[in-house]
């Protein structure tokens, strides 16, 4: 484990904290006056590998040379300036810091750290990190790179969980989850401020994983398996994807699952929650391409876990927030995250081809037609 503390006077400004996969949807914005909730679980840090936070540059100031350098093949609106490696925590994990007033900028209803660093050290007043907490964004603390250093508070790290313990003891993201706003609204006849929709997370799992997909499919129309899957990607894969001819067949694979047939070009798989590993099938013959999923949403496509067929009686069951009435179903169908879709699609070297860049080019308009 490790604690960060301040770069400018060496004061401690977290609890001990574990490392962690950066989650899919870090940067996510959902929705419009919507309550997130906290990114980050307590006791947990994830490090985001590449700049993120102003200062920005516009595409148009950028050599493409140089965007494809940091990895970025096609136009974007603007590239980070800032420092790369900047470390996500939850709030309630910051110690010894205090707001900057004159940095509290936001969109609507709290801070989104558009201005820069807007926490200081208590102890030497140096900008160590930006608190977000405005509507439609995750409440994360972002410590600044340069601003803090990580210190071991113990001899050795606890060694990763393997697959085998994270099937044991990991557990599943639901697909649906209540979703609250800041307001009161008219929701089927009554006032209130939250109602069931597709998780949040799920969509920013799809936005990241369609954009694999379609960088797999080569060009083909490209087929998953029914049911729940089916309902994140067939309908999008459909729209974006050329019609007839054979179709490259994509599978769920991973520990516990039996193992992909040789018919299957791309297998959609975990990813660890704390290491940031993709499974990888056992046969080093195979080379069908590997499409992240999160651990939380693969293991809930892969092992759903069951609704009750009745209302339960006694104590309530773990996971159950009520049995009657059941929970509402979404009112929409699933749509893919659309800037988490583009931030890895223009990240990957496929979307040099000219179908993967009109897809890119019109993401407005599938936007509009409500395919994300």
């Amino acid at each position: 484990m490790f604690v960060f503390v301040c770069a400018g006077c060496g004061a401690e400004l977290t609890a001990p904290l574990s490392q962690v996969a950066l989650p899919a949807h870090a940067h996510q914005q959902y929705g419009n006056g919507l309550q997130l909730p906290v990114l980050m679980e307590s006791g947990t840090f994830a490090v985001d590998p590449e700049p993120w936070g102003p200062p920005w540059r516009t595409w148009e100031e950028i050599d493409p040379d140089e965007a494809a350098a940091r990895g970025v093949y096609a136009p974007v609106h603007a590239l980070s300036d800032g420092a790369p490696g900047a470390i996500v925590i939850a709030p309630g994990d910051t110690r010894g810091t205090l707001l900057i007033p004159e940095k509290g900028g936001g969109y609507c209803c709290g801070l989104d750290g558009a201005d820069g660093p807007n926490m200081a050290c208590e102890a030497c007043g140096l900008p160590v990190a930006s608190r977000i907490d405005d509507c439609s964004l995750w409440q994360a603390v972002w410590l600044a790179p340069n601003a803090v250093r990580r210190l071991p508070v113990d001899d050795a790290d606890a060694a990763p969980l393997s697959w085998e313990e994270l099937m044991v003891e990991g557990k599943g993201t639901p697909p649906f989850e209540p979703i609250a706003a800041w307001g009161a609204r008219m929701r089927a006849g009554y006032w209130s401020n939250h109602w069931w929709s597709w998780s949040p997370q799920w969509e920013a799992a799809a936005g990241r994983a369609l954009a694999h997909l379609l960088a797999a499919s080569e060009g083909q129309r490209v087929t998953v398996p029914d049911g729940l899957i089916a309902e994140m990607f067939q309908r999008a894969l459909d729209a974006l994807l050329p019609a007839g001819g054979q179709a490259r067949r994509a599978v769920l694979a991973g520990p516990g699952r039996p193992a992909p047939g040789a018919g299957a070009g791309i297998l959609l798989v975990p990813v660890h929650p704390q290491t940031g590993e993709i499974w990888t099938p056992a046969d080093p013959a195979t080379s069908a391409y590997a499409v992240p999923l999160p651990f939380g949403v693969w293991l809930w496509l892969a092992f759903p876990e069951p609704c009750l067929p009745v209302p339960a009686s006694g104590s309530m069951p773990d996971g159950v927030l009520r049995d009657d009435p059941p929970a509402s179903l979404p009112r929409h169908l699933f749509r893919a995250d659309p800037e988490v879709f583009r931030h890895t699609l223009v990240r990957l070297p496929a979307v040099r081809s000219p179908h993967l860049r009109e897809i890119l080019e019109n993401l407005t308009q599938y936007m509009h037609s409500r395919l994300f």
